[in-house]
């Protein structure tokens, strides 16, 4: 028996394993904020430096033919 009150070893296991959960949700968050500021600053370079515009979307059909096709 250990932890607080002569709680059984599964409590306790149960217990800690509940919080290691809350902790690996609360980096999962931290996690996504910083990739959602890494696509932000990348799309505003590509659009700084000219390899993308704004708004992103579907390009429209070229009249031209592709070199190496017929």
């Amino acid at each position: 028996m250990s932890g607080r009150t002569q709680e059984p070893h599964w409590e306790a296991e149960l217990r800690m394993l509940r919080q290691e959960i809350q902790e690996l949700r609360a980096e999962q968050q931290a996690m996504a904020s910083s990739i959602n500021q890494l696509v932000t600053t990348f799309r505003q370079l590509a659009t700084h430096l000219g390899i993308a515009a704004e708004p992103y979307g579907a390009k429209k059909p070229s009249d031209r033919d592709l070199p190496g096709f017929a």
